[in-house]
């Protein structure tokens, strides 16, 4: 519910667990009132009437709804722009506001200068979640040189913690927790997507939440591009942070007549810690983010580790037909099955079946796989391109470049111009095209290159490639999804280089890690399920030892780690053991039997490297073993289960009281290297 003070000049959006108020001052800028627990609007009236309007000593009063530059203000802005006579900054002038569905809008202009700024806020039925975002209307020409989605200001603390993820290559989503430091901190991607490095979101605490308690502040960047979000502590105990797409450098031209309008930036308060966080983001994506379709995702096996380049139909064929004998779903067959591709230096860009490999074209094997029972799946990078492909060769004013500048190479290829309509076009009809002549059910998108020399020779305003290359792929893959409404999509990025609220719009799941080692993977499925729910977490089942790391572990332990999120098979089933395939065939079972609730349930991480996931009738907990040294006798508390109910245990039938569970938990693992237990329950009668 959205409400407006009139005489105040205040607005109160409230959710079922959380209020946010704001409010013009004098002078017609937003100030930030409260954001945390419920307010009524007179509450609030009566706080922002308690806030002081400048600090002693401090010349920059903070505090702003959305910082802009101009006047005493030093703090890191959200908008800075410069007109053509180099005037910069802008002064607010209030001139109207509207609420329709849940939607306030907050509409301005620059007192002197023609451009006109709309600030954007809409809240959902059922969540807690803000979503913000901005808009620019030019009436004279001017550059842009920050344009951010929003600002969010904490109440004042005495100390401030920020949790993130951070990583590279192989290692993803590594969850880091540090003291905010007096000063500004920034959290970017220069890249042109998402990024393994650093994820598009921050939470906030006072340094005394736990897992489940006390208050968190948090917020996600619905981009997949580059982006900036700067944190800023400042001497007098404030905290705020400011973000949204681009980085320092970049211009952006508006000319009279034309609009820029941002990403949403949305933000979470929280009361429960950082397990009521990340349930409530879990929430929001399923129901606000996520296309709309079942929560279960589909057990694929993907041929990559298996063969890698070096692939034929006769191969791709013992795989898929060992696959089904397993209980896959989905044989999705990855790089190389098109153009010249024998390795990464040829191939991108030609996409049609390798005449080599594949004589006959995809359609026998795609026909085979359906036989045996499973749908059929394909890997492409449409956004890359090799220099050795007839695309290349037809097409070298389709990449990013400059004018001038050394066209540098990444894995032997360059990035293609999805900002160009006649390059989104010429990607949706091979993408449709092919999806439709082999009746693909499942597309895993890879994209493996960072932007460089990104430009656009001979364009006005060559910068907004960088915006115009990401709103090209969300464009792309929204025909595609139109033309393929039953497709699943997988987005992937030399692993999880793409995970975020934006790109999730438009595909089902990411691809977490190029490293399918299931002991790392326990800390990168750990850093993903902070914000996003474990049905968007593709993880894969693979050789032993494995291929990243060269690290034994059981078939168990490996198919455990994987059930947590997304399974799917990865390895060369031509090399595994009897003993292996028939553990296997059992584990594909009782992941069908508990996928419902993994991917649909409630999760909750436990202590001792375990996690739950719970219906109203069925409880689903993982426990991991890390090593031998980690020993010890303390059990395994479960959560949120009823307290008067009684749960059976599926494998051995025994009853276990709510209460007991809750209080008592469950024994702990034996003490051994990489060992995992699953404990199904079902909730029982009494």
């Amino acid at each position: 519910m959205i409400t407006h003070h009139s005489e105040a000049r205040l607005w109160l959006l409230s959710t079922p667990g959380t209020s946010y108020a704001f409010q013009l001052d004098a002078d017609d800028v937003p100030r930030h009132v409260h954001w945390g627990r419920p307010l009524t609007l007179e509450q609030a009236v009566a706080i922002a009437a308690d806030l002081p309007t400048e600090d002693p000593g401090s010349d920059d009063p903070g505090g702003e709804e959305y910082a802009v530059e101009g006047g005493l203000r030093f703090g890191a802005p959200s908008l800075t722009v410069r007109f053509d006579d180099a005037v910069r900054g802008f002064e607010w002038r209030f001139v109207s506001h509207t609420v329709e569905d849940d939607r306030l809008t907050l509409s301005f202009t620059d007192r002197v200068r023609s451009l006109g700024l709309d600030l954007h806020y809409r809240i959902r039925d059922g969540h807690d979640q803000i979503e913000r975002w901005a808009v620019l209307n030019a009436e004279e020409p001017v550059d842009v040189l920050r344009f951010d989605s929003a600002a969010w200001t904490l109440p004042a603390r005495d100390d401030y913690r920020v949790s993130h993820v951070v990583g590279e290559w192989g290692r993803e989503f590594q969850l880091q927790r540090d003291r905010v430091p007096v000063g500004e901190t920034v959290f970017t991607s220069r890249l042109g997507i998402t990024g393994q490095h650093a994820g598009p979101w921050l939470m906030l605490d006072a340094h005394d939440a736990a897992e489940e308690h006390g208050e968190v502040w948090s917020a996600a960047l619905a981009w997949s591009g580059s982006r900036r979000i700067t944190l800023r502590r400042d001497p007098y105990g404030r905290a705020s942070w400011t973000g949204g797409f681009g980085h320092e450098g970049l211009v952006w031209k508006l000319l009279p007549g034309e609009r820029l309008e941002t990403p949403v930036f949305t933000g979470l308060y929280a009361p429960d810690g950082f397990g009521g966080t990340s349930r409530r983001w879990h929430a929001y994506v399923e129901d606000q983010v996520l296309p709309a379709r079942p929560a279960e995702r589909p057990l694929i096996f993907n041929s990559w580790e298996a063969t890698e380049f070096d692939i034929t139909e006769q191969q791709q064929t013992e795989l898929a037909e060992l696959a089904a004998g397993l209980g896959v779903e989905v044989f999705v067959v990855d790089d190389a099955w098109f153009g010249a591709r024998t390795s990464d230096m040829a191939g991108l860009g030609d996409w049609w079946p390798s005449p080599d490999r594949f004589p006959d074209g995809l359609g026998p094997l795609a026909d085979r796989v359906r036989a045996l029972g499973m749908g059929f799946g394909l890997w492409v990078e449409p956004e890359a391109v090799n220099p050795d492909s007839d695309l290349f060769r037809e097409h070298p004013d389709w990449i990013l470049c400059q004018d001038g500048r050394t066209r540098t190479q990444r894995r032997n290829q360059h990035v293609l111009n999805f900002a160009r309509r006649d390059v989104r076009e010429w990607a949706v009809e091979w993408l449709v095209r092919t999806v439709t002549e082999l009746d693909v059910v499942f597309l895993k998108w890879d994209m493996n290159r960072p932007f460089s020399e990104a430009g656009q020779p001979g364009a006005s305003d060559p910068d907004r490639v960088w915006i115009g290359h990401t709103r090209g792929v969300y464009e792309v893959m929204d025909q595609l999804r139109a033309a393929r409404p039953g497709l699943y999509l997988e987005s992937c990025a030399s692993g999880g280089g793409r995970a975020d609220l934006g790109v999730l719009a438009y595909a089902d799941q990411v691809w977490t890690s190029d490293n399918t080692d299931a002991a790392d993977r326990v800390a990168i499925q750990h850093g993903h399920c902070q914000l996003l729910p474990a049905r968007t977490m593709g993880a894969w089942v693979t050789d032993s030892p494995n291929s990243f790391t060269a690290r034994p572990t059981s078939v168990r332990y490996r198919f455990h780690v994987s059930m947590a999120g997304a399974m799917g098979i990865g390895g060369d089933l031509r090399n595994w053991s009897e003993e292996d395939l028939a553990w296997s065939r059992m584990l594909v079972e009782q992941y069908k039997r508990i996928r419902p609730v993994v991917h649909g349930g409630v999760q909750y991480r436990l202590e001792h490297h375990a996690v739950q996931y719970l219906t109203e009738d069925e409880v689903v907990v993982f426990q991991f073993q890390p090593s031998a040294l980690t020993r010890t006798a303390a059990r395994t508390r479960l959560k949120g289960l009823d307290p008067d109910a009684r749960y059976q245990d599926e494998a051995t039938g025994a009853v276990y009281e709510g209460a007991v569970l809750l209080s008592h938990g469950l024994p702990p693992l034996l003490s051994f290297d990489w060992t995992s237990e699953l404990i199904h329950l079902k909730r029982v009668p009494r």
